[in-house]
């Protein structure tokens, strides 16, 4: 079966499983309320207190971790090297920031779900810790590193003035808002049949180029045309966020892309297996097939479900115990190194939008990796200090995407070159990166992937 078929026969069940230990999703009348978002046909999204669904479902996750008392917890804790041996996965060293102390865990199996990568863009819809330290860590310890030139920008995003940017969920213009630029037209009507319901790269495009041709830094995004308890009652989040910063979501706000999901990532198969043996990878991190070139809007969630399950289903057939190894601690934190990370990071976003952003071009994507190399030659003295090896993280992982971008001579999905603005059936393949070794590809098999 092909990694889409696993995720559509396996998801109900994972979603069925949720449901029966008592995770709550939004009904009408004892039916779920389905919801219609981009590139969909059809109504097939499940919510959770309206548009708080990954809020809600982290929460019950983390209740039932919490009430599991052979579970143990280590917050505060941050990676800084994954453990292998011979091609063999043992465990990871992780710094405590709470004690200033580098230790050591060990296990059968390791796997990790570190997120993704979008924060090293100045407009993300992401945390700020989403910078792709896990893909550094995976690439670092000989993992191959797949479709990294796939990086999804959300199309609306709440525009201010302080640049901090707040996620308006593709479930909006579902219920039926419009776009609209400086001139009051509904641009993507003449773009796409499914005009503001286009899949997601389309869209973000579009505003993009909207946003090019006027004065004003965003579109609009209105729904003065719909009932306006419709929209407080199916979007509580969204409207109170908007509130706050002085937008009333029933009438109408400003929007502009942002930085959202990073496609590509580790490469697993369908069971989140990495070319390191006893090393999985799941989620955002993942690169398994599943995605394509552009994930389509909700997917996330139920991947997260179906390949975390069969990643647990694979690792516990495992029962060898890691050998006694005489693994050293050597990681340090020097607080005169942080200031030189927050430089790196806010140099690496600005060089990430400026030269990898919506829109790409070969002239760009060489001066961004010029300009990341540059930024090397500014790497303090000591890799093994904490704040050092998280800013050589950040730069590891903007190469990895600028060289996947520069590499693909096309445009697919989340990458756009307006060098080579269309698609090429020759490029129909995964680009695979790992340490020490020149890019290769994989032919895209439609029967696996």
């Amino acid at each position: 079966n092909s990694v889409v078929d696993i995720l559509v026969n396996e998801g109900p069940l994972r979603i069925k499983e949720l449901v029966e230990v008592g995770m709550k999703f939004d009904t009408d009348h004892g039916a779920f309320m389905l919801g219609l978002e981009g590139g969909h046909n059809k109504r097939r999204i499940l919510h959770s207190g309206g548009d708080a669904t990954g809020k809600k479902r982290t929460e019950f996750m983390i209740e039932k971790v919490l009430s599991k008392e052979n579970i143990s917890l280590f917050e505060n804790n941050s990676v800084t090297e994954i453990i292998t041996l011979n091609n063999k996965c043992y465990g990871l060293k992780v710094w405590d920031i709470e004690k200033n102390i580098e230790e050591i865990f060990t296990g059968n199996n390791t796997i990790l779900s570190l997120g993704g990568a979008s924060a090293i863009y100045d407009r993300t819809s992401n945390p700020e810790t989403s910078v792709g330290d896990g893909i550094a860590l995976a690439y670092e310890a000989g993992c191959k590193i797949a479709d990294m030139e796939f990086i999804q920008f959300h199309p609306t995003t709440l525009y201010t003035e302080s640049g901090e940017s707040y996620l308006i969920s593709e479930a909006v213009r579902g219920e039926g808002a419009y776009l609209l630029n400086s001139a009051g037209e509904r641009f993507m009507k003449k773009i796409h049949e499914k005009a503001e319901l286009a899949p997601r790269d389309i869209v973000a495009r579009s505003i993009y180029k909207e946003i090019k041709n006027q004065i004003e830094p965003y579109v609009i995004l209105s729904l003065e045309h719909i009932n306006a308890d419709t929209i407080t009652s199916r979007f509580p989040n969204i409207y109170r966020k908007c509130l706050e910063n002085g937008f009333d979501l029933t009438k109408r706000i400003p929007v502009a892309p942002a930085a959202h999901y990073m496609v590509g990532g580790v490469r697993t198969d369908k069971s989140g297996r990495t070319n390191i043996e006893n090393l999985y990878v799941t989620g955002e991190m993942a690169s398994n097939g599943m995605m394509g070139a552009n994930r389509l809007a909700s997917n996330s969630l139920m991947e997260c479900l179906v390949f975390s399950y069969r990643a647990v289903e694979s690792a516990k057939q495992v029962n060898e115990s890691p050998t006694n190894l005489n693994i050293p601690t050597y990681t340090f934190a020097d607080e005169k190194n942080k200031s030189w990370l927050y430089e790196v990071k806010e140099s690496v976003e600005r060089i990430m939008s400026e030269c990898a952003g919506i829109i790409r071009n070969e002239a760009n994507l060489h001066e961004g990796i010029q300009r990341i190399n540059q930024l090397k030659n500014s790497i303090p003295g000591d890799y093994n200090e904490f704040y050092t090896k998280a800013g050589t993280n950040l730069l590891t992982v903007a190469t990895l995407i600028l060289q996947s971008a520069l590499y693909r001579k096309e445009s697919r999905g989340g990458h756009f070159r307006e060098d080579f603005p269309s698609e090429d059936k020759r490029w129909l393949f995964h680009i695979i990166q790992q340490k020490n070794r020149d890019i290769t590809v994989i032919p895209v098999d439609n029967k696996k992937s």
